[in-house]
């Protein structure tokens, strides 16, 4: 365990740990101790406490001394002189006409080093005015550039809430600050109404960003249905300091009401509706399991007689096709006198005298025409013989005998 205490050497400074050893130095003491760029004189913010060696940053330096009169007289010396080394640099900037802006410059407490604080756009080659300057202060010169936050630190003023600036008084070190932020608190973006005296965002925009986060997260969006003890309604305004929710709700006839209501009392409404339980009529309907197993029948080789039969009656409307076969057209209703069979007289040739078959019935008009069946062929029979066709060119003999 390590025995440290807190050191600022500005206003509004980063916190620096020492080693106070047998000093006695106390907070709101001034001390002298010893840095990396000399000695140098600070106030004691914290007191004495006691650290895990593992929290400290080496290398731990010592407190030199607790500040006396002496001391703070030399200080006071040390900044008149500041003034005059400012003016110094700052006609010397105007002579090499380089392109940046003085905003401060300060001795360190053994007058070993006078250091200047300048902001710039661009990088700038200072090599030039350093030469001058230690010619004329008989020291070593250092220029440092620093932001526009640094400078509004070191400058002070008042923002435009009218009180002295946060980093000027009690802010020690600068956190990133986001445009996120101001849309989250429902700030105007207008940059003249969200920026500081710096021209940078406000530091105050991440003072509430955590509770704002927290807040907005339990709370509804803008937009989405929500249901109240009033009814149903969509989200229209949202105040996360009150913790209120603004809905309209419907009145019918197209008329809408906004009203107020807490947090708690207001509730999100997801999209998928509950779907209402089915009657006792249509639980028949619901698929059996048998019927299921007889629809899995090629699976267990069921006869597709079988599993046509456990099927469920089809309830849906039968189409019918676009032309029905002939052996299932049903037959006229009007009943109709049968033909009478049509004969015709045997005609005699002198090829074949046989007489000429009777012609076959007619079948009813509705039923299919039979094929006709050719007569069995006898065992031991010769086959019968085709009759020939006649010649139409010549004359038959009967003919020219009936005419002689």
């Amino acid at each position: 365990m390590a025995i440290i205490v807190g050191v600022r050497f500005q206003n509004a400074g980063k916190l620096y740990y020492f080693d106070p050893q047998a000093t006695g130095a106390a907070a709101g003491d001034t001390v002298i101790v010893e840095t990396a760029r000399g000695q140098e004189m600070g106030e004691a913010v914290t007191g004495p406490a006691e650290v895990p060696d593992e929290d400290i940053v080496p290398p731990l330096r010592p407190v030199l001394r607790v500040a006396t009169q002496e001391d703070i007289d030399h200080k006071e010396e040390n900044r008149s002189r500041e003034k005059t080394a400012f003016d110094t640099c700052k006609q010397k900037i105007a002579e090499h006409q380089l392109p940046m802006k003085l905003v401060s410059c300060e001795y360190t407490f053994d007058n070993t080093k006078l250091l200047f604080y300048f902001t710039s756009e661009s990088r700038v080659d200072f090599r030039a005015l350093v030469k001058d300057l230690a010619s004329i202060f008989h020291t070593r010169i250092e220029l440092r550039q620093i932001g526009v936050r640094d400078e509004a630190r070191m400058m002070g003023g008042l923002g435009i809430c009218g009180r002295p600036l946060c980093c000027s008084r009690f802010l020690g070190d600068f956190h990133p600050v986001s445009i996120k932020m101001a849309k989250e608190q429902n700030l105007s973006l207008n940059p003249t109404k969200i920026s500081g005296a710096c021209g940078r965002l406000m530091c105050c925009l991440q003072y509430e960003e955590e509770f704002y986060e927290k807040t907005s997260r339990a709370m509804p969006r803008v937009g989405k249905l929500v249901s109240t003890p009033d009814g149903e309604g969509t989200v229209a305004d949202v105040n996360i300091l009150k913790e209120t929710v603004r809905v309209r709700i419907s009145k019918g006839n197209d008329m809408t009401e906004l009203k107020d209501y807490p947090a708690d009392q207001v509730h999100r409404v997801n999209g998928a509706q509950a779907q209402p339980a089915a009657p006792a009529e249509d639980q028949e309907d619901s698929p059996d399991p048998e019927i299921m197993h007889a629809l899995r029948a090629s699976e267990i080789d069921v006869p597709d007689e079988d599993a046509d039969a456990a099927l469920p009656p089809d309830d849906s409307e039968e189409q019918a096709p676009a032309e029905e076969p002939a052996a299932r057209r049903k037959p006229n209703p009007r009943p109709r006198p049968p033909r009478p069979a049509r004969r015709e007289a045997p005609r005699k040739s002198s090829e074949n005298n046989s007489p000429a078959p009777e012609s076959a019935p007619q079948p009813e008009r509705g039923k299919p025409t039979p094929a006709p069946k050719a007569p069995a062929p006898q065992p031991g029979a010769a086959p019968a013989k085709q009759p020939q066709k006649r010649d139409p060119w010549v004359v038959p003999e009967e003919f020219r005998q009936k005419k002689n």
